[in-house]
């Protein structure tokens, strides 16, 4: 096996020379050998905790990265950083915490790369938000990497049928409207959950874990095996191989993902109606490392691409249907048959996406996804909406949805509490546009996630009756006619802090608008008047961020990125 040149790698600055025998001694106390210290340095960093099922996995294939690492002539050296788990988070003030920790993941990996001079990065990931956030450190970092999604949770079963937490979501919404008994709810959450692993429909993790195959920076079927299997540790193994492999080949994270693969990953998003919360870490994915691919951008890719994946909350089926099915690779396929995405791009196996797919064949006998030529819609399952209301743009989920236009009277809610609340009493009617603001990145802060608040509204049987706007965000579990990312947002003054009860508002996702019926004389005449409202923070970590972060159509990101970039870490 080839030795590796450590003069040339971020490590010597920490293991070569007399002078860094101090430093050397601290790794002989952790039984390392002489050996050890003269190989390449590699992280292996994982959002591992006992928050929930989606990260308690992580370990268990973190060892397994380690073993694929050494044999790979490596060195790995493990850490572990935050999650926070917007299940355990949802409908509270904790959700204010769950945007900010992507950016905590991305900013404490990087942190722990710098401070020990790691050479490589192979990182694990299992709930929303830890997966861009270590995709952010990667292309923010430069170093050769290698992600690796921990894998679904197993379906629960029930009455003869599959089960996800989003249905004892929308079963809270049921209990209170009395359509189901308390003791049928208390069923639901005892079988939604059978295993370790992040939850099955295509929401926010199975979203992005799409996303990791398609921008390039996950080896192909990584990300659909579900996490109880042991195959998630043979993935494990390979990864902690192939990223020695892109050391040797000095094959970058900014190699792999570029504007093309960007593209890619938007594409993949709207072919499966994942998740909108996509459209705001595509963006601070490409703002590491300069690029411009704004909401808008992800937009159009949405607009163009077929939906050709049934999955829930908008389908029927859940990832390991998928995996079962095909897996990704087969939808990549198709889709690249289709000429939807750019087979030129290099991926972590050093090879093109179409030299991956090249042996893939399209599996006519499932029904979980559909060839490009036998779309379930032609457009995809999630668009952008620009307009009056939102001039910054916002976003829309129309998997599922059968109407594409709405129109309806506003009725304003300053936070999502006071909402829940009325929709929990039902002081709400048919053709009601809900409008939830000041929950946007800086006024939230935090850009919380309406979940309980839409699924209260769909298991009272008004998912498609009334329509719900925000400058917050939805999980990939909402479902019904839902619009987030509304921008500017309210705290900056933006057109929906404007708003007021009984405005009418008009919203077509066929055409892609959101308008209110105000002309721009009463709008610049409320602005005058308006007054910007008080974060609900004066200290710690949310104040910090609300002083930092940027508007969601670029990604809610905190820093300039990569424009800004004097000195790449890789290079140093």
């Amino acid at each position: 096996m080839k030795k590796f040149n450590k003069k040339k790698l971020p490590s010597r600055h920490t293991t070569l020379g007399p002078e860094k025998a101090f430093q050397r001694s601290f790794y002989y106390g952790m039984n390392l050998t002489e050996k050890d210290v003269s190989k390449p340095f590699v992280g292996v960093v994982s959002t591992w905790n006992e928050a929930a099922p989606c990260n308690i996995a992580l370990m268990r294939q973190a060892q397994s990265v380690k073993k694929g690492v050494k044999l790979a002539g490596g060195t790995p050296r493990e850490f572990c950083t935050i999650t926070v788990t917007d299940g355990i988070a949802m409908g509270h003030e904790g959700m204010k915490s769950s945007l900010v920790s992507r950016d905590v993941i991305a900013d404490s990996t990087e942190l722990t790369v710098r401070g020990h001079c790691y050479d490589a990065l192979v990182g694990l990931a299992g709930c929303d938000k830890s997966l861009p956030g270590l995709m952010m450190a990667m292309v923010r970092l430069n170093v050769p990497s290698v992600f690796i999604y921990g894998g679904s949770i197993l379906p629960g079963r029930l009455n003869g049928k599959d089960i996800t937490v989003q249905d004892v979501i929308e079963g809270v919404g049921e209990y209170s409207s009395g359509r189901i008994s308390e003791h049928a709810l208390r069923k639901l959450e005892l079988k939604a959950c059978p295993s370790a692993g992040a939850c099955g429909g295509q929401f926010t993790a199975n979203t992005m874990a799409c996303v990791s195959e398609a921008i390039g920076l996950a080896l192909p079927y990584s990300a659909g095996t579900p996490a109880p299997y042991q195959k998630r540790d043979k993935y494990a193994f390979d990864s902690g191989k192939m990223v020695m492999n892109l050391l040797r080949k000095k094959i970058r994270p900014r190699d792999i993902v570029t504007k093309k693969s960007l593209e890619n990953a938007a594409a993949i998003v709207a072919a499966t109606g994942g998740s909108t919360n996509a459209a705001l870490h595509l963006p601070a994915i490409a703002n590491e490392i300069g690029i411009k691919f704004d909401l808008m951008d992800v937009a159009r890719i949405f607009r163009k691409t077929p939906y050709l994946a049934n999955l829930k909350p908008g389908g029927l089926y859940v990832a390991k249907d998928m995996w079962k099915a095909g897996g990704i690779p087969m939808l990549l396929k198709t889709m690249l048959d289709g000429g939807y995405i750019h087979g030129d791009c290099l991926t972590v196996t050093g090879k093109t996406m179409r030299e991956n797919l090249k042996n893939v064949k399209f599996n006519k006998k499932q029904k979980v996804m559909r060839s490009y030529s036998n779309p379930l819609s032609k457009d995809g399952g999630v668009v952008g909406l620009k307009g009056n209301l939102s001039p910054d743009g916002a976003i829309v989920k129309i998997a599922g949805l059968k109407n594409l236009n709405f129109t309806g009277r506003a009725r304003c809610f300053d936070t999502e509490e006071a909402a829940l609340k009325a929709v929990l009493k039902k002081k709400y009617k048919k053709g009601d546009v809900i409008v939830i603001r000041y929950e946007g990145p800086k006024g939230g802060p935090g850009m919380r996630e309406m979940l309980q608040t839409t699924a209260a509204i769909y298991g009272q049987g008004m998912g498609e009756k009334v329509a719900l706007i925000t400058d917050g965000r939805f999980s990939g579990a909402t479902r019904g006619f839902c619009i987030g990312h509304v921008g500017p947002e309210a705290s900056v003054g933006g057109p929906i802090g404007l708003l007021k009860n009984g405005d009418i508002i008009h919203i077509d996702a066929k055409k892609g608008t959101i308008n209110v019926d105000l002309s721009r004389k009463e709008l610049l005449k409320r602005k005058k008047k308006w007054k910007p409202k008080r974060i609900n923070f004066g200290n710690g970590t949310l104040w910090k961020y609300a002083q930092t972060v940027g508007p969601a159509y670029l990604g809610a990101s905190t820093h300039p990125g990569g424009k800004e970039e004097v000195k790449c870490y890789a290079d140093i």
